[in-house]
């Protein structure tokens, strides 16, 4: 049985249930959590982009990997 948590739009996976709706709210907040404490210690913009990089581009890849697991009308 194939669970359906997202649905494929051109490059990227949008929700389309509540177990994929969570999951993209739950990355949102460690985003914005992560950028918070990143850019209290930044001097510059650099800085920041430099520390949220790390955790912005795994945090995306993980979601972009679960997004195709359970992407319900993706060709296999």
């Amino acid at each position: 049985m194939k669970t359906n948590w997202f649905s494929r739009f051109g490059w990227i996976y949008l929700p389309v249930s509540v177990p994929g709706y969570i999951l993209c709210a739950l990355a949102v907040i460690f985003c914005l959590t992560v950028f918070a404490a990143v850019d209290r210690n930044s001097h510059s913009a650099s800085d920041t982009l430099y520390g949220i990089f790390p955790f912005w581009a795994c945090t995306f890849l993980l979601l972009d990997w679960i997004g195709r697991r359970t992407c319900g009308d993706c060709r296999d």
